[in-house]
């Protein structure tokens, strides 16, 4: 779309420009210039400025890859693929540059070599009213260009709109002042679930007992907004039902505190119990919704085969897998990405069945990652082989590297650019437009003043012939973007379809029109009647 606006812009250039010098074109036919030497002349000049173009778009597409490289979704391609400028892609970006250079100067081109000696040499006559076939060639490029721009500023709203929406989505925990520390165990080391859950609840205790600390508490697997083990599960006294399951979560007492995920019934795990892995669990709201309707899961009986112990890398307490006993029920919180609904899901002591690796959920008074080194000297201080991984994030990191967040704010950015772009193109050729019709008009617009018109007369003159074009784009542009709804929502599926963006873009592109005219139509109707009849 921005090429196709883009090469419209540069046809109503060189066409602009082309009129201004068909004295001159007149001039060399007359003294024997052919229309071929004249195409070719013409034809060259565009070239020129294709070639000039597509060698600054090389420049600066190299120094565009890095930015659109950072803005990639963090999972999108491996780290290890070098995404850099591809030589075919790049010469066939050329050729297309050269082509459309040619193509868009071409119609130009043989208007202007087809000219009128004995009209244009008469000076005096030469501007009084401009070519109907240019006049509709500029409606035409002028409405497309509208078009289009609305197309892409109405995708590039409806995306910045669903980003903004996706920003606020209701979390159902708190991501701020919060970071997530990752510990693995080495292999050979707290074999037993007990030695394993006595090295973790140890460092757990000295972090909390940090200044900058307000909360720490241990998730093995339960960082949101994408957390759990998706497992099937039985309800004591019920069939079981294929494709039944839910998300296990491994955490600690504290877990809810440092998240606040409030507790709605019932009560959470206690120190005791996940300190001897009791077959205890907190249930959130969605699993009570859909097995409890009746709000009667507290003291019910779920089992999880999956909590069987794996030893030696996975030790688990005695009786892991067996009846779990449903003690409270918790505020449903994100647990499957930022857009998908949550999943019923089950908290139960991280000891029941210990990792090689769990996490330290921290949150604190100040910026988390800047107590990064401390947490570290904590961990060391306990073991002193111990090591924390290298990647630490904050809860808020954690949400802005989900796919659903980074593709929308991709899509997002990529729309915003290409649509700035497009309406500064919309804008130059617009006013381009304007100037000439009043550079052709001027000999008429000074008769109208000669014969009483005043200022408002010649400006609303002015105004009126862009008027055609920036409705006719306008109306095909809504149309256009009604068809590609569909072809949008492949691109970003959070955006959104609000028809005040669409109404807003509207006004955005009139107003826009009217300020590229407003400059050419006041210089119209500022004119001198008398410099205006003696112009050229």
């Amino acid at each position: 779309m921005l090429l196709i606006i883009g090469c419209a812009n540069v046809s109503i250039l060189l066409l602009a420009r082309g009129t201004a010098r068909q004295h001159e074109l007149a001039v060399r036919a007359a003294i024997g210039a052919s229309r071929v030497r004249i195409l070719r002349q013409l034809l060259t000049e565009s070239l020129a400025l294709s070639f000039a173009g597509a060698l600054g778009g090389v420049l600066l597409a190299y120094e565009a890859v890095a930015l659109i490289v950072k803005w990639l979704p963090e999972y999108s391609f491996p780290h290890e693929a070098a995404i850099q400028i591809n030589l075919p892609v790049l010469l066939f970006s050329i050729v297309l540059a050269l082509v459309t250079g040619v193509f868009f100067g071409l119609s130009p081109a043989l208007h202007l070599s087809r000219t009128d000696l004995a009209y244009v040499m008469q000076s005096a006559t030469r501007r009084m009213t401009a070519a109907l076939h240019g006049k509709q060639m500029h409606s035409a490029l002028v409405a497309g260009q509208v078009a289009l721009t609305l197309v892409l500023l109405t995708g590039a709203g409806g995306a910045i709109r669903g980003f903004v929406n996706l920003m606020h989505t209701k979390l159902g925990y708190d991501p701020h002042n919060t970071m997530s520390v990752g510990i693995p165990v080495h292999d050979d080391t707290y074999m037993s679930w007990q030695e394993r859950s006595q090295f973790f609840e140890q460092i757990r205790d000295r972090i909390a007992a940090m200044p900058e600390v307000i909360s720490a508490g241990i998730s093995s697997n339960a960082t949101p907004p994408n957390n759990g083990w998706n497992t099937s599960f039985e309800i004591l006294g019920r069939p079981s039902v294929d494709q039944q399951g839910l998300r296990t979560n491994f955490v600690s007492l504290e877990y809810f505190t440092v998240l606040h995920i409030p507790l709605l019934q019932g009560r959470l795990l206690s120190h005791v119990e996940t300190m001897r892995g009791a077959r205890v669990a907190v249930i959130n709201q969605t699993m009570a919704r859909q097995y409890w309707p009746q709000g009667d899961a507290i003291g019910q009986q779920i089992r999880v085969p999956q909590l069987k112990g794996d030893p030696p890398y996975n030790p688990a307490a005695p009786d892991s897998d067996g009846w779990l006993q449903i003690v409270g029920l918790v505020a449903d919180a994100r647990d499957d990405g930022l857009r998908n609904p949550v999943k019923p899901a089950i908290y139960v002591p991280y000891t029941m069945r210990m990792r090689m690796f769990t996490q330290i959920l921290v949150r604190t008074h100040v910026e988390p990652l800047a107590v990064l080194r401390r947490v570290r000297a904590v961990v060391h201080a306990v073991n002193p082989d111990q090591q924390v991984m290298g990647n630490v994030r904050s809860l808020e990191q954690w949400i802005n590297t989900q796919p659903e967040w980074a593709q929308e704010r991709l899509v997002a950015m990529l729309f915003g650019a290409f649509s700035i772009l497009a309406l500064a193109l919309s804008v130059f050729g617009l006013y381009s437009v304007v100037s000439y019709v009043v550079a052709q008009r001027t000999n008429e617009f000074g008769i109208r003043m000669a014969l009483g018109a005043g200022r408002q007369d010649v400006l609303q003159l002015a105004f009126r012939s862009a008027t055609v074009s920036v409705g006719g784009g306008l109306v095909a542009g809504v149309i256009l973007s009604l068809i590609l709804n569909n072809v949008m929502a492949k691109w970003s599926p959070g955006a959104s379809r609000d028809p005040l963006i669409l109404l807003g873009v509207m006004l955005l592109l009139m107003a826009v029109a009217s300020a590229a005219c407003l400059v050419p139509a006041h210089r119209a109707s500022s004119i001198d009647p008398i410099a205006a009849l003696r112009y050229e």
